[in-house]
Formats: C-alpha cells, structure tokens, sequence
C-alpha cells in the first residue's frame, strides 16, 4: 500500500485533534475531488514499517483523539488488507482512541468487512460536486453520510 502523507494533529478530518494517514489509490475517480492525485494506488510512497511506526507514535499523546483513514480511499481493494492489520493494531495499542474512515463506498456495501469492526465512524459515499455544501462538518457534500458505529463487546 502506498500513501501520500501523515498529517498530524489535524482538526478538519473528525472529532478532535487526529492523526490522518492518506492512502493511495481509489476507484471513484469523483469531478471536484480535493485529492485526485491519490487515485492511482502507485502514487505516493510505500507505506513501509518506518511510515508505520511514525504514524503509531503520532497518535500517543493523550490529546490526539484518534486516527483518521482518507485518500484515495482506505478501502480500495488493495488497501483493505493492509487498513485492516493497521487498525487492529490501532485497537490494540490504543484502546480509547477512535478511528474515523473516510470512503467513496456505501456503508451498506462495505459493513461486513472485518474492517468494521475496529472502525468507529465511517464517512461514506461519493463526493457529488453538484451537492458541494461547505457548511457540512467533516464531509463536502450532503449525501455523504456521518456513521457511528456499535460494536458489541465480543468484536
């Protein structure tokens, strides 16, 4: 898998401050895009063990609410297995943080991917250029829907 950055301490991207990993390559290809140059999945850089550990260690401080999974999109098919080691190891490590993931997919067409289950707010759908509404909070337009999800405690 490759990326494109790390942001750190990022406030636009969920609730709180945040670690964001944005991940190359996605297959919606949107007009209006704010990232296009994470469409292809060979964009960007390896997302190797060094990038790994920086993002892991962005996330320590108490202050930083969580990770936050955009692109591109987290959940590209060649991404899925890799976002889905990741956010165990997130779970893992750091417990009380949450992670927010940003797709073009439907939830509806993705929840049964066990990346689910360590995924605490999914902002899913196509960016529509034509709904752009920049009143909207951690989305650009308004059929992207802001969805938390329940996890039982055997997840």
């Amino acid at each position: 898998m490759n990326y494109h950055n790390i942001t750190k301490e990022d406030m636009l991207n969920g609730e709180g401050i945040r670690s964001v990993l944005w991940v190359s390559g996605c297959m919606h290809h949107c007009p209006g895009c704010q990232n296009p140059q994470t469409w292809s999945e060979h964009s960007g850089i390896l997302f190797d063990e060094e990038a790994k550990k920086e993002l892991i260690e962005s996330l320590k401080p108490d202050y930083i609410s969580g990770l936050t999974l955009s692109g591109g999109d987290p959940l590209f098919p060649n991404n899925r297995e890799e976002i889905l080691q990741l956010v165990k190891l997130v779970k893992e490590l750091y417990p009380n943080k949450t992670i927010w993931l940003y797709t073009g997919f439907l939830y509806e067409d993705v929840k049964d991917l066990e990346i689910m289950k360590y995924v605490d707010v999914v902002v899913d759908g196509k960016f529509e250029q034509n709904l752009l509404d920049n009143s909207l909070m951690w989305r650009g337009s308004s059929n992207q829907r802001i969805i938390r999800l329940e996890h039982n405690e055997d997840n």
